[in-house]
């Protein structure tokens, strides 16, 4: 329904208000089209079902483009006050005190979202709903981060890594970031800690590199990297995130972040920026992660294989 200046939408037993759903988010020059933000809203409400199990219990933080993307952009962690008392909130802790984050539960909290201009979501590896909460990840990430935009180097990392990782028998998902590379996902079952988690995504990772120093760094500086794609950890922390699957990106085009099956690495058309919100709702329902499995692994065998391996 449109009133004025502004658009509702149904969100099971909710009505979302989009203010200024005209109003151009993402422009349209350089050949890339033009997105309003209710191209955006329209677009989180189709993708919903398949987005909303990856952000249930996790601590959001939000990417603002208020103004679109010529304007200012921000990160919100801290809840506004103004925000309706039925969306979830989780209060954790943070050096010095407490940040209060979103969490979005539900179709109408994304729609609100969406009508804040809040265009990427990045989540928390861990989740507050469940034993052990925010301290103890349910998720590994590995960023692939080529030095350019050479997408075959991506492709070859994702599958030494994968290969790796199998010998370690931890399944894992590829996701392009709808930047420049792929993040690959492991499920874990929340047992371990972050900095357990991040100290064996660390060795594995080095491990990696170890057996292809010509073309996996580990190293954190540009200048190290000598053309190396680079494996990046650092996501595996209390309070860092990783940019949710299906999440859009605040680029030209509104490019978004979408699980792969793994025989679509082999896909010639395949990039990081290979889907946007015209068409990542197409891909959403192939379920590209279905052979997941639903309850995650224990690092505790990996980690005593991994060891093994370095003795």
């Amino acid at each position: 329904m449109n009133r004025g200046d502004a658009r509702t939408l149904r969100a099971g037993r909710r009505t979302v208000e989009i203010q200024r759903p005209g109003k151009v988010l993402f422009p349209g020059r350089g050949g890339a089209p033009e997105y309003t933000k209710g191209d955006l809203a329209d677009y989180y409400r189709a993708v919903a079902p398949y987005l909303l199990p990856h952000l249930r219990g996790r601590p959001l933080t939000l990417e603002r483009c208020p103004d679109g993307l010529d304007g200012q952009r921000f990160l919100q962690k801290n809840t506004p006050e103004h925000y309706p008392d039925w969306i979830t909130r989780v209060e954790v802790a943070k050096e010095g005190g407490t940040v209060t984050h979103v969490v979005c539960d539900d179709t109408a909290t994304l729609l609100h979202l969406a009508d804040q201009a809040c265009v990427t979501l990045h989540r928390w590896l861990s989740r507050t709903d469940r034993a052990g909460g925010p301290d103890h990840p349910d998720r590994l990430v590995f960023d692939l981060d080529p030095a350019g935009d050479d997408f075959a180097a991506v492709r070859d990392a994702a599958r030494w890594m994968r290969e790796l990782l199998a010998e370690l028998d931890l399944p894992a998902g590829a996701m392009t970031t709808g930047s420049r590379g792929l993040h690959l996902v492991v499920p874990l079952d929340g047992r371990h800690d972050f900095d357990e988690v991040r100290r064996f995504a660390r060795d594995v990772a080095a491990l990696a590199a170890s057996r292809h120093p010509d073309r996996l760094t580990t190293a954190a500086r540009k200048h190290d990297r000598a053309g190396r794609l680079y494996l990046d950890v650092q996501r595996n922390g209390y309070a860092q995130t990783a940019v949710a699957p299906y999440s859009v990106r605040a680029r030209p085009g509104a490019p978004v972040a979408v699980p792969l099956a793994w025989k679509q690495l082999d896909d010639p058309a395949l990039d990081a920026r290979r889907w946007s919100i015209a068409d990542a709702v197409d891909q959403a329902r192939t379920e590209p992660w279905s052979d997941l499995p639903r309850r995650g692994r224990s690092l505790g065998p990996a980690r005593r294989r991994l060891d093994d391996m370095h003795s």
